[in-house]
C-alpha cells in the first residue's frame, strides 16, 4: 500500500532517551523541559521571536479567532481544511467566503474589499500547501479597513515569503504538527505572534488564562502540550534538512514524469522558498480525476481529495457560490508524497496517471 503520506519516524531510541529526561523528572507537562527546548530550536530555525508550541494544530485557530474575531464576520477562503471554517463558526463568528486564485490556490487579495461590511473584524487566510498568500496587499487592505489578520499556516514550517518567514507575516499565524506533516509531534501545533502583548495573550490564554497559581489574566482553555509530544518533536527537529531534500526528490521526480499538458499544478507564489509540503494535481474534469484514483486504487496507491470539498458548500457554513473554489475542489488531487518514497514508486504512480488523462 503507498498511502498519501508516510510520518517520518526517527530512530526510536533517540525518542526514547528523550522521552528519559521527562520520565527523571516525572514532569510530563505544564511547561516542561522538553517543551521549552523545543520552542527555543524552533525560534532560533524559523528566525521567528516568538513561538507557543500547543497540543494540536485547531486550537490555535480558536484562540486567534476568539482574541480577534470579536464575534463579527471573518473574511476566509473556501479552499483549505474544514479546521479553518470551523474554527470561525466554532467561535460564534460568521465566514464570509471569498473565492480563490486559479494558479496560486490562496485567497483572491482582489476580490476581499468588496466583501468587507461594518461587521467584518478579521481576515483568515490560508497559505494553502505551503503556497503563501499576497500577505503585502492583504496587509494593506487590512491596515485600511483596521482589521486583524490570521493565517492558517498549517503546512508551512521552514516555509520563507521574501526571505522572512511565513509565520512573521499577520497578526497571529498558526501552524500544525501532527504526524503527516512535514515537521511532526504526534500530535501538536503552534501559534506565532511578534506583538508582545499579543503574545502573552496567546500564552495565557492556552493556559487556562493563568497569571500565577491561584490568579487569572483572563479568560482561557487548555491547548498545552505535553513532555511526550515535546520529545517526539526534539527527535524529529535533526532530520528537518533530510525531510526536506528527499520530499524534493520526488516532488521533482513527479513534475519531470508525469504529463502536464494535461495536468495542472500549483503555482508557487514568486518570492517564496517553498517546504515541499504537498503535490497537488488538477485534472480537466472530477470524470477524469475519479477515473484517475480509482486506477491508483486498484494498484493500492491512495492519492486523497485534499481540499474537498470546497468549504462553502458545507452545510453549517451557509456560503455564496465561489466558482473557482468550487471547480478546483472538484479536480484537485494530492499525490503521494514522504520521505522514503522509491524511486520506482514514484514512476509506478506516473504511469498510471499517465495512461488515464
Amino acid at each position: 500500500m503507498i498511502n498519501v503520506t508516510k510520518t517520518f519516524l526517527p530512530p526510536i531510541e533517540e525518542y526514547t532517551s528523550l522521552l528519559k529526561r521527562a520520565w527523571d523528572k516525572a514532569w510530563m507537562t505544564n511547561n516542561g523541559e522538553l517543551l521549552r527546548e523545543l520552542e527555543q530550536k524552533l525560534k532560533d530555525y524559523l528566525g521567528v521571536s516568538n513561538v507557543i508550541v500547543t497540543t494540536n494544530g485547531t486550537l490555535p485557530l480558536q484562540i486567534a479567532v476568539k482574541l480577534l474575531g470579536n464575534g463579527g464576520e471573518i473574511i476566509t477562503t473556501p479552499f483549505s481544511y474544514v479546521a479553518t471554517t470551523a474554527s470561525i463558526v466554532w467561535e460564534n463568528c460568521t465566514p464570509v467566503f471569498v473565492d480563490i486564485h486559479p494558479d496560486y490556490l490562496t485567497i483572491d487579495e482582489e476580490k476581499i474589499e468588496a466583501a468587507i461590511t461594518p461587521r467584518t473584524t478579521a481576515i483568515m487566510a490560508t497559505h494553502v500547501f505551503g503556497n503563501p498568500c499576497n500577505v503585502t496587499q492583504i496587509e494593506a487592505i487590512a491596515q485600511k479597513h483596521n482589521l486583524k489578520v490570521i493565517y492558517d499556516a498549517a503546512h508551512c514550517f521552514g516555509v520563507k515569503y521574501n526571505g522572512i518567514s511565513v509565520f512573521d507575516y499577520g497578526d497571529i499565524s498558526t501552524c500544525s504538527f501532527h504526524a503527516t506533516k512535514l515537521f511532526h509531534c504526534g500530535e501538536g501545533g503552534a501559534m506565532f505572534a511578534k506583538d508582545a502583548a499579543l503574545n502573552q495573550r496567546l500564552f495565557y490564554s492556552h493556559n487556562f488564562g493563568h497569571s500565577s497559581p491561584t490568579t487569572f489574566y483572563g479568560l482561557g482553555i487548555n491547548a498545552k502540550t505535553s513532555e511526550l509530544q515535546a520529545a517526539m518533536g526534539l527527535s524529529v527537529f535533526p532530520y528537518i534538512a533530510t525531510i526536506i531534500a528527499d520530499r524534493k526528490r520526488v516532488v521533482d521526480q513527479y513534475l519531470d514524469t508525469l504529463n502536464l499538458s494535461s495536468l495542472a499544478t500549483m503555482h508557487i507564489r514568486p518570492g517564496t522558498e517553498w517546504n515541499y509540503s504537498y503535490l497537488p494535481v488538477i485534472f480537466e474534469s472530477e470524470t477524469v480525476l475519479l477515473k484517475v484514483q480509482q486506477a491508483l486504487n486498484d494498484q493500492q496507491v491512495q492519492p486523497r481529495r485534499y481540499f474537498y470539498p470546497s468549504l462553502n458548500t458545507i452545510d453549517y457554513t451557509k456560503g455564496a457560490a465561489m466558482p473557482i473554489s468550487e471547480s478546483i475542489a472538484c479536480r484537485i488531487l494530492c499525490l503521494p508524497l514522504y520521505v522514503g518514497l522509491e524511486t520506482e514508486q514514484v514512476q509506478q504512480i506516473c504511469n498510471i496517471i499517465n495512461a488515464n488523462i
